[in-house]
């Protein structure tokens, strides 16, 4: 037993300092140069759950041309009232079985822990209040938003050049679930993600960010 308990108190440590490493290691370690020229045009949120990061970017025109293959009566991306494209990678089994924390399931909690397919959460917003908890906005440069769209996009599994929705996936009316590319688990899920698509616009974050605190404080030590 107490054999036991030295193994989990030095796993619990090893955990944290790992937590801790990929906090304060920034990626890329390197501060990139920026244009001084590059005005920040344009705004994205980060939106923060306590597990979970979804990713908000703006509607406007170039967005709507770059995410046409999703626009369908389903997903009206032309809605007047549409500001916002949201976001999120997540594991296939934990994100389509898990809408809410009352429905948590063993199976899906035990597919997170091990590995699992990945999936895509797409959700159109109107407009989302500034400032406020778990919504951590930046100014960004038309490049920088271009960087963005492109790593999102190409997140999407495509099969002969199209993307592959999931039937009958969803939370609400217009949201929708994509196939994903990569593979989930505990250790590199939803907020590496989120993590890795904040570089390809040009952020630095931590090394390693399995949550959404330690990404935000990353980035808000880092940017």
């Amino acid at each position: 037993m107490k054999t036991g308990i030295r193994w989990l108190l030095r796993i619990t440590v090893v955990l944290i300092a790992l937590a801790a490493g990929g906090t304060f290691i920034p990626r890329p370690l390197i501060a990139p140069v920026k244009a001084s020229s590059a005005a920040a045009a344009h705004r994205i949120l980060l939106l923060s759950g306590p597990i979970h990061t979804d990713i908000a970017i703006p509607l406007d025109e170039d967005t709507r041309a770059a995410f046409s293959f999703l626009d369908d009566p389903g997903f009206p991306l032309e809605h007047p009232n549409a500001e916002w494209l949201v976001v999120g990678w997540g594991g296939r089994a934990f994100y389509l079985e898990t809408p809410t924390w009352a429905e948590l399931k063993p199976l899906p909690v035990l597919r997170a822990l091990t590995i699992d397919r990945s999936v895509l959460h797409v959700d159109l917003a109107g407009q989302i209040t500034e400032p406020q908890p778990g919504v951590t906005a930046f100014d960004i440069s038309d490049e920088q938003l271009a960087g963005l769209r492109r790593f999102i996009s190409d997140s999407f599994v495509r099969n002969t050049g199209e993307i592959a929705p999931i039937p009958d996936a969803g939370y609400g009316q217009i949201d929708r679930f994509f196939e994903a590319k990569g593979y989930f688990n505990a250790l590199f899920g939803c907020n590496t993600w989120t993590a890795a698509a904040l570089r390809s616009a040009g952020f630095r974050t931590g090394l390693w960010n399995p949550l959404p605190q330690s990404l935000r404080l990353s980035v808000g030590v880092y940017n």
